[in-house]
């Protein structure tokens, strides 16, 4: 788990893979080491308080050559929310998030389509699986050029799409992942979706199949 300054959703991850009966640890921006972990988790928050633009100072800290080696290496590295802001600005995932349609805050549970089983969060959940799982972003709106669009379409990289688009994205298009499938980004929140007395326990799913990509990339 990369801890950014400004991070402020990443007790609520180790919380949801302990529970499944993982083990977590932080990582802080500065470091330049991964420190051997299976899986890369960038939180949500606001990174660096979001100055400039969501994720473009964090995408310079010392941790992400880490970041990028790992995922170069075939490791998996999941952005959520901010996370997932970081990782397109970092060049890791195509596209960029912008500004909400409306200009509006969003928070509040939407409703996600599987599109696809072929990435690190989805391998355990079938396609077409309608999830519940809360939203929490002003800068959630997803957008890419035409042609990345028809690559993200040919290759099957779009991971989830939102069932009533509540932000703008193109596409509706809530989450995708990398050419390797390896490196995913959404911004709906999973792990605040792992208990049913929060409303939902749609997000434990996702992170199992997290923990199963992980241990599947593990180095021998």
């Amino acid at each position: 788990m990369v801890l950014f300054p400004g991070s402020n959703c990443e007790h609520d991850v180790v919380a949801a893979i302990e529970g499944l009966g993982g083990t977590a640890e932080l990582v802080w921006h500065g470091d330049r080491s991964l420190h051997g972990v299976d899986v890369v988790v960038l939180p949500g928050g606001f990174a660096h308080g979001d100055y400039l633009r969501p994720g473009a100072i964090a995408r310079f800290s010392p941790v992400m050559a880490a970041v990028t080696d790992h995922a170069a290496a075939g490791g998996v590295v999941i952005g959520i929310c901010n996370g997932f802001q970081v990782l397109a600005e970092a060049g890791l995932l195509p596209g960029a998030l912008q500004k909400n349609r409306g200009l509006k805050f969003l928070c509040r549970t939407v409703e996600l389509r599987v599109e696809t089983a072929r990435s690190a969060l989805t391998t355990e959940v079938p396609v077409g699986t309608i999830l519940h799982v809360p939203i929490n972003h002003f800068e959630g709106n997803y957008t890419c050029s035409p042609e990345t669009l028809a690559e993200l379409r040919a290759d099957e990289r779009v991971v989830f799409r939102y069932v009533d688009n509540p932000n703008g994205s193109i596409d509706d298009i809530a989450g995708i992942c990398s050419t390797g499938r390896n490196v995913v980004g959404l911004m709906p929140h999973p792990e605040r979706a792992c208990d049913e007395l929060t409303g939902s326990a749609d997000g434990r799913p996702l992170l199992r199949s997290l923990l199963t990509a992980g241990l599947a990339t593990r180095p021998a």
